[in-house]
Order: structure tokens, then sequence, then C-alpha cells
């Protein structure tokens, strides 16, 4: 349910906008409510499975997300639909890290890694299909199809819970660090909210200065409240390892390029390419065969080379992705335009994904190893909600310019002029006047694309610097050896 929620929503987030005359900032919405929550609450969710039971709160987690997601089919308008995303977030925070939990506490230690291979590799078809059945739901049934297909998932789920799940605690948690998660989840929030309102009221404005300030002032007493904490939620003393700190910086690097990258690539690939949702859907699945064909490959590497010498080469290899982007203008065949991006892309993120998680893993005592890989999986997810914010920050300010500079080229009428810069959030899909002659239409909807084009360069360049900035954190921390030492 959470890996096709996770691939699946971007796909549809134009559909999204056209039928419900939403904003591009609108759709960030949909996808960051949905990552803000996540983000905040996963270490949380896992310590409440350790406390009240991991089968229980997997369950509960379980029924959340399905609530939430026939929510969001029968959401009447786009504020209803982010309300519902964020309630989804809620749930998948409490059945994400439950789902891990339950596994490693059912099989013994010899068996574990076979088992949590099986729940990778289903984890990768369903991450695979997630975009292509919902490409196709969205064409032939409606985009509300692609969160009612959770619901028969979910009971489906919750019997095979409660039938055959043992139950477990972790009988020395003892307390829930709630007040951590709550300047987590206010401080992430006030931080999204205010990079993405700056897009329409620019960083001056009185409300994003307000905004952001009490995002630093909620964040760093997040800080000082985990340093001071019995049991804090993120613990301090884990970054005492500079290979620790190292793996998750890059961590951080690595996935806000993919995730700030990728929430644009369909808008792109439906609104200004003209694929259609299930070919858009279809053209990612190269880069996610190749992450799941290589990732056991990419493991070994760990062993015949050491962590550092993977990880600094596969982000040099996604940054080339990331630069081939850049190329392709409107129009263009598939395999000439964006088939080598995204398989050069894929093939980086292959050889770094599976080192990185054996870096962080290797990097702390095995007593920490379900901490870390919360931890991780956290920063992983903060990088992708603050990446969408500030690159849509970026996004909308080069189709402004853009924007501008061709509407004065045009000439146009006061009025096309006038509708035109009243909806210049909804970037690609701006929608012209019905008195627009056809030959102006066609000059005006091709300056539309070719500034969003100009945007999506701007993007796709910083996530090839982002990707750099993870080669060269390798180099810089993490250790050259096969054994990164333990962190007691």
């Amino acid at each position: 349910m959470a890996f096709i929620d996770g691939t699946v929503v971007n796909v549809a987030l134009p559909a999204l906008q056209t039928n419900l005359n939403a904003t591009a900032l609108h759709m960030q919405w949909v996808v960051e409510a949905y990552s803000l929550l996540l983000s905040a609450l996963l270490l949380v969710g896992g310590s409440l499975g350790d406390h009240y039971g991991r089968r229980r709160i997997f369950v509960i987690g379980v029924a959340l997300f399905a609530v939430a997601s026939a929510a969001c089919g029968f959401a009447a308008n786009i504020v209803q639909l982010i309300a519902a995303r964020a309630f989804q977030g809620l749930g998948a925070a409490l059945l994400v890290p439950g789902s891990l939990a339950i596994i490693s506490s059912s099989f013994s230690e010899e068996e574990r890694g076979r088992a949590i291979g099986t729940w990778s590799g289903f984890s990768a078809i369903t991450t695979a299909i997630g975009p292509v059945l919902g490409g196709w739901l969205i064409e032939h049934v409606s985009w509300r199809a692609v969160f009612f297909i959770n619901l028969p998932i979910a009971a489906a789920v919750i019997l095979i819970s409660l039938r055959h799940v043992a139950e477990s605690v972790e009988g020395d948690q003892t307390t829930i660090d709630w007040l951590g998660a709550t300047l987590a989840a206010t401080g992430l929030g006030a931080l999204v909210y205010g990079l993405i309102e700056s897009s329409r009221l620019d960083f001056g404005d009185e409300t994003v200065i307000v905004d952001l300030s009490v995002a630093v002032v909620l964040l760093g007493a997040f800080l000082l409240v985990e340093f001071r904490s019995a049991q804090p939620m993120l613990p301090p003393s884990l970054f005492r390892s500079a290979t620790f700190t190292g793996a998750n910086l890059l961590t951080f690097f690595l996935y806000a390029a993919l995730g700030g990258t990728l929430f644009f690539l369909p808008l792109n690939l439906i609104q200004v390419q003209h694929y259609s949702a299930t070919a858009a859907g279809a053209a990612l699945l190269p880069f996610i065969l190749l992450m799941s064909v290589l990732s056991r490959w990419s493991g070994g590497l760990v062993a015949r080379y050491g962590a550092r010498l993977p990880l600094v080469i596969g982000p040099l290899i996604a940054a080339v992705g990331y630069t081939l982007f850049m190329l392709p203008g409107i129009g263009g065949n598939y395999w000439t335009s964006f088939f080598p991006a995204i398989a050069i892309l894929g093939l980086g993120m292959s050889v770094s994904v599976a080192p990185l998680t054996t870096t962080v893993m290797t990097a702390v005592a095995p007593n920490r190893y379900g901490i870390a890989s919360g931890v991780n999986n956290a920063v992983a997810r903060s990088a992708g909600l603050l990446a969408i914010a500030v690159l849509g920050v970026v996004m909308f300010h080069g189709f402004n310019v853009e924007i501008d500079r061709r509407i004065t080229e045009l000439n146009l009428p006061e009025s096309t002029a006038r509708s035109l810069q009243s909806q210049r959030t909804k970037l690609a899909a701006i929608v012209l006047p019905d008195d627009v002659d056809l030959a102006t239409r066609e000059k005006v909807r091709r300056a539309i694309e070719e500034s969003f084009i100009a945007g999506f360069k701007t993007v796709m360049a910083i996530g090839a610097i982002l990707a750099l900035a993870s080669s060269a954190t390798a180099l810089a921390l993490i250790r050259a050896d096969k054994k990164s030492s333990k962190n007691t």
C-alpha cells in the first residue's frame, strides 16, 4: 500500500490539477501533506509498535491508511484531498516501521536476511507496478480509483495480520518522545509552508518571514529537547560516529535530489510532452527495474571494495543522469530524449542505495540497528519533503522569469496577458481564454511549455549538484576500509 501510493500519486498530479482546478502549489501540498506526517512521525510509529505491540500498531496504521485513502477518493475539492493525504501520512507512519519490525521479530537470525530480501523484492515489484497501474486507472477509470485501490488491499492485510502474525512487544521501551515528535512535525510543517508560500508571495512577505522564523525556533527547540531527553526520538549519540553522520548527510543530499526532481518529471511528460498517464507511468520503469535487478549486486560491492568507492561513484553516475535531463526540449522520441537520463539515473542509484544502507547499519552497534534504520529512513523522507518545497521555489522563479519575457515579446492583448498572469501558479496547466484565436493560442501554449522547460532544466541542474555533493560527502566522511567502526 505505502509503496504503491508513494509512486502512483506523482503520475496522478496532472489529472488532479485539471479535475480539481488546482494550482501547482496545491499539487506540492498533495505530496507534502503525506510526506510531512510520515517523515515527522516515522520514528514515533516505531516506538509505539515497540511499546503497545507491533502487530496492533501495524493493523491500526493499515486501517487509518485505508480510511484516509477512501477520503482521498471521495474528496470534492483540493483542500479536502490535502487533508486526507495528511491523514494518510499518519497511517503510513504507523504501518511502515511496523512491517520490518514484524519480520525482524518473527524470524530467526539465520532466516531473517532471506525474509527481508523477500520483503524488498515485493516492495520493488509494487513500486514498479504502481505508476503503470495508476496511469491506466487515471486514463480508463478515474483518478479517484488510484486511492480506492487501497481498500481491498487493506482488508486483506488486516485479515492476514490478525490470523497469521504473532504479537510482539519490546519490554524495555518505557517512554515515547511525544514532545520531540510534536516539535518535529510543527517545525517541518512551518518550514515547508513558508517555502511553498514564498513561491506565491515572495520571501520578503511578512507571512513568509513569520512562518520561516517559527520553523527555525521550533526545529531549534526540537534539537534541544533531543539532547536533553532520556529516550529521544532522534538519539544524538548516534552521530558521534563520523561514518553514520556522513552516511545520513549523503542520504539527505541524494534523496533530496531524487524526490525534488521526480516530482516535476510527470508534470513535464504529461503537460508539456503530452504523454498519456499510462505512458508517463511506464517512463520510469527502467529506473525501477534497474534498482530491483542490481540491488543485490551492488550490495556485494561493499564486501569487495568497501562502501566508500561505490558511494563516491554511484552519485557521480546519478549526476550524469540529472544532467541528461537538461537536454530535451519539447517533443522528441522517448528513447532518445528521456530513456538515457532515466536509465543512467537508475544505474547511479542502484550502485548507491545498497552500500548506503549497509554503511548506516555497520556504523552502529547491533543493539541500535532498529533506531539507526529508522533515523536513516526519516532523513531520506525529510530530504524529499524539503526538496519538493525548495525546488518548487526554483521552478516557479524560472517559469515566472521566462513567461514574463515571452508575454512581453508576444505583445498579447491586455485581457489575455492578465489571464496568464493570474494563472501563473498553475505552471504548464494554464488554461487560455476562449476568445484567443488559434494562431495566438498556439504561440502562447508554446511559450508556456518552453517556460516550464526553462524551470525544469534549472531543477535538474540542482539535482546534479546535490548528487555531486553526495559523492563529495562519501569521499570526505565514509571510511575507505571494508568495515566501519561500531558506535557504542
